[in-house]
Order: C-alpha cells, then structure tokens, then sequence
C-alpha cells in the first residue's frame, strides 16, 4: 500500500482563505488613519507614515469603462485551471473582496494604495500586451501573453503571502511554475539569475510621473530560485483571469520571500550573469535586499517581523521561517556566507 507523507509546508485545501475574506481589506483599513494619531506622532509625521504604507488618501480613480476588465481577457476559456493538490494550505483561503481591494501597486501611486488601487488600475489596458525575453538565451525573442500562457500548461495552487509590512493572506494563484518557463525560454548556462521588469506607461499609471522611484520596478531571483518547485507565473486568482491589481497578465508569485519580490505585470524577462538591483533595493537596500525571505527571528529596522496580521481574518499568527516553505527551498542558501538573506 502507498503511504503519502505529507511535507510540513504543505496545508488541507478546507483551511485556505475564503475569497469573501480575501476582498475585504478596505473595511480592516477604515480605522489606520485613529491607529496612527495614537502613535503620538506630530501631523507632518502622520501624513507621511500614512503615506510610506499608501493610506493617505488622494485621486479618486477616472471614470467610464474599464479597458482592464478580465471579463475580456482572451484567455479566460482557460478557467478554472486543474488544482494542484500538492500545494494546499493550512489556514482559510482569503474572501476575493478582501484580497481584491487590499493591495499595493506605487506605478499608480503611493496614496492610492490598498483601498482605492483596484479601480484605478483597472484603467491599464491588458492588451495588446508582450514579454520580451532576451540576455544569456539561445534566442531572444518577443511574445504576446496569449501566445505564452496558451503554450504552458495552467494549474491552481494556493499559497500563503506575506507581505514585508506584516499583513498576510492566503490566495488560490492560477498560472504555471516558474521552472517550466524557463526551459521554454532556454537561457544558457551562464546565465546565473532572472531579472523582471514591470511595465512603463505613465499615461495610464500615474505614480510612474512621480521621481519618487526609478521605474520601471525591476527585481530578480538567482536561477536556483526560478527553478524551485514553488515559483509561479500567476495568470489567474479565484479560478478566472487576475484583475489588473494582482499584477495582470502575468506576475510572479515567491511565496517563502515578501511580497515585493513578486514582480507584478511583466514585460521583460531576462537572463543575466550580473545580479539584478531591484527597485526597492536600490532606494533603500538597508531595509529591502535582493533575498528578502521570511524570518521572524529578523526585524525590518522599522517594525518586528515575528508575527502578521491576516487581513481575511484580522487575527495575528506568528510568522513562520521562509513563510512556512522552509522544507522546499532552506537548501537554496545552503553554504551562502556574508549575505543578509532574509531582508
């Protein structure tokens, strides 16, 4: 008789987050604006902490009809993919309306952040839309994201996020793994990490006006990484086409790192001998680093990360090591020496 044994990262589909859950982040942030005049702090410091986390209000999204509508995505016949029975989790999946609404994309402004970034991103066209593939490959190429999502073979799998400012949720990505992607793309083998890059349109998304930051957002991973079993391409969440706020078309999902590693709306994808410096990395590396991953036993300088706030629930758990994928990928960093792995 075969006996499976279960790894220790991975978690009973009955305990993900419910979608309701998941969208309903704008209600938990109802009262950030109270929680930050108890912290004491003078206005201009108020004004400004609420804005470093993106709560501080500004521009109502534009009106008329929503050209990032998934309802028209070319390839949401795709949808609902096969779930992925491997990878389940141990925790609610997050209610849609929570997670939904609850999201960071500073290309369309630090203010408008969480509570109203769904809207406005939903005014980004999804196509005409291509990912150019270039750098250490056999063959660089261009390719429309229609022509590369139908040429990978889609699948569910629900994965914990954990976002660097402490706040979690558990969400069922639909895309394809990361590994596949790269042995379609064919990079040779001196090509020692894989560099993303976000798309640049400030006609539509606002904050890339800003020189705030250097857009486009770039991040990478090391190529042991994009080969891991648990790195995802996500195309898709709650069994259909993503919205434009997950990062739509394509995204990557890293669950054992924070969330900033999870380059949204790809446009470029190249493979590199150089380590890539990514955007946060490169405004403040002493707070945001190339390997980001989860450790409760390391602050960020500014708040602990010991334990996280569940936006499905609004209870807090403790984080766990490499959020709980540290059977999969703890060996990734084996021998690494004189690197600050988890920030």
């Amino acid at each position: 008789m075969h006996i499976r044994h279960r790894p220790s990262w991975e978690l009973p589909e009955s305990a993900a987050t419910p979608e309701s859950v998941y969208l309903s982040r704008r209600t938990l942030l109802g009262g950030g604006a109270g929680l930050i005049g108890a912290l004491g702090l003078p206005g201009g410091a108020q004004a400004g902490f609420l804005d470093s986390l993106g709560l501080s209000g500004g521009d109502k999204a534009p009106k008329g009809p929503a050209p990032g509508d998934p309802a028209n995505d070319p390839t949401k016949d795709l949808y609902p993919a096969r779930h992925n029975d491997a990878f389940t989790l141990d925790r609610p999946v997050t209610p849609e309306d929570i997670s939904a609404n609850y999201n960071n994309f500073y290309e369309f402004g630090s203010d408008r952040s969480y509570y109203q970034v769904a809207d406005v991103c939903a005014q980004m066209p999804r196509r005409p839309w291509t990912v150019k593939i270039d750098g250490l490959v056999e063959k660089e190429r261009e390719v429309g994201i229609d022509d590369l999502i139908r040429a990978m073979a889609l699948e569910e799998r629900l994965y914990r996020h954990r976002c660097v400012e402490a706040w979690s949720m558990a969400v069922p990505w639909t895309g394809f793994p990361v590994k596949d992607f790269v042995s379609w793309a064919r990079p040779l083998s001196s090509a020692k990490y894989m560099r993303m890059e976000t798309f640049l349109n400030p006609d539509v998304a606002a904050g890339q006006r800003r020189f705030t930051y250097p857009w486009p957002y770039v991040d990478g991973l090391t190529m042991a990484e994009a080969t891991n079993d648990l790195a995802f391409f996500v195309t898709g969440i709650y069994g259909k086409p993503a919205p434009n706020q997950f990062g739509a078309p394509l995204r990557l999902a890293v669950p054992w790192k924070y969330g900033f590693k999870s380059v949204k709306s790809i446009v470029r994808i190249s493979f590199v001998e150089e380590r890539p410096v990514g955007l946060w990395e490169q405004i403040q590396g002493r707070e945001y680093g190339f390997w980001a991953n989860v450790n409760p036993a390391v602050p960020h300088p500014r708040w602990s990360q010991a334990s996280e706030r569940d936006i499905g629930t609004g209870e807090r758990r403790p984080t766990e090591i490499y959020n709980g994928y540290g059977e999969q990928v703890a060996g990734l960093y084996a021998g690494i020496k004189g690197e600050n792995l988890f920030m």
